[in-house]
């Protein structure tokens, strides 16, 4: 809160920025395998005033359900 005292957010950041495509695909691959299962739900963009799914033309069936449950869960959890 130094930096933007006025700021309405709080808590840690949990965000990635890399400098191109390859570093955000080599990066996406690697915390889905961390993770476990090798399954991915993402990626998110916060917006300002609500998220944003995004899924590619190359998402799985699994991936598509998985988005669209965090969607209904982000539809249904008050502000």
């Amino acid at each position: 809160m130094r930096i933007l005292p006025s700021s309405t957010l709080t808590g840690e950041a949990n965000l990635l920025v890399c400098p191109n495509v390859d570093s955000v695909n080599i990066a996406y691959n690697l915390l889905k395998t961390a993770a476990g299962g090798n399954v991915a739900v993402g990626p998110f963009l916060l917006g300002c005033n609500a998220p944003v799914h995004i899924l590619t033309s190359s998402s799985t069936v699994r991936r598509i359900v998985n988005m669209t449950a965090m969607t209904v869960v982000d539809v249904n959890t008050p502000r």
